[in-house]
């Protein structure tokens, strides 16, 4: 019994340590932004003030940043859930030659490091004049993330009766018409799946933005975040927290608006029937 005992206890005291050890940053980040002498200890601030953050909103840098942030995360997730569905619908319908291989190598590009193809991708960009260019990042973000929009919309398209198309093409409505009044309303929780996927790769990254951009306003939050830091080691700890907690705002706020639908599911039952 003693033995059973300690073994049960074994897993629980190993993830306790897991979750001190990410609960901890979070800690630090939740006090020290409201810590006007902010350091690198976990501690409740001596007394509680929103400066941090209310130096972090008035500043335009900032403002700006997260504007630029937001167009171009949004602006990938728009694309890329509007063309993935496009692309997917004819992957997941109709048969044609290879599209086995086809699968296959849209999958290997959904593992293909974004890193391993920065260097070309600058060199196309000074060739095509879009270096330094926010339409050029966001068409080069929105194609890098097609790949892993296709397969997942795929996945989901095929999930969907095709008699309920069939029905929809009786009464005269046309492929586009069935896609966006048919299938569309259908996958929500695939186009939400696949819409936070987007969005949070896109808000979080900062190498692309880092390498395509160069002119310092038209930098986008998840880069900017650089200018806490200063020179001989100092930074601006608690303006520095209250900026990562801003930062994590829009991913809280799509995954609270998109859970009861990712949570749903297909709810098809019957939907072909009759």
């Amino acid at each position: 019994m003693k033995l059973e005992k300690f073994g049960k206890i074994i897993p629980y005291t190993f993830l306790s340590i897991i979750a001190v050890l990410f609960i901890t940053p979070l800690l630090w980040v939740i006090f020290a932004s409201f810590d006007a002498n902010a350091t690198q200890v976990v501690k409740l601030p001596e007394q509680f003030t929103l400066s941090n953050y209310t130096e972090v909103i008035s500043n335009p840098v900032n403002q700006k940043a997260f504007l630029i942030g937001i167009f171009l995360s949004g602006g990938q997730t728009i694309l890329v859930v509007i063309l993935s569905m496009l692309a997917a619908y004819p992957l997941s319908r109709y048969p044609f030659k290879n599209k086995q291989k086809l699968m296959m190598m849209i999958l290997f590009m959904t593992s293909l490091p974004i890193t391993a193809v920065m260097v070309p991708v600058y060199q196309l960009f000074l060739f095509l004049d879009l270096q330094d260019s926010l339409f050029g990042t966001l068409m080069f973000l929105t194609a890098s993330q097609l790949p892993f929009g296709i397969w997942l919309m795929k996945n989901f398209i095929d999930g969907v009766p095709v008699e309920l198309e069939e029905a929809a093409w009786i009464d005269g409505a046309g492929i586009i018409k069935g896609i966006r009044k048919v299938i569309a309303p259908l996958m929500i929780p695939g186009i939400f799946t696949v819409s936070i996927f987007t969005f949070i790769g896109s808000w979080g990254n900062f190498f692309v933005p880092y390498i395509l951009l160069q002119t310092p306003e038209k930098l986008p939050a998840s880069v900017t975040i650089f200018q806490f830091f200063g020179q001989y080691g100092y930074a601006a700890y608690g303006q520095l927290a209250a900026y990562s907690i801003l930062y994590m705002l829009p991913t809280f706020v799509l995954y609270y608006f998109a859970q009861n639908h990712m949570s749903k599911g297909f709810n098809m039952g019957g939907a072909a029937k009759g």
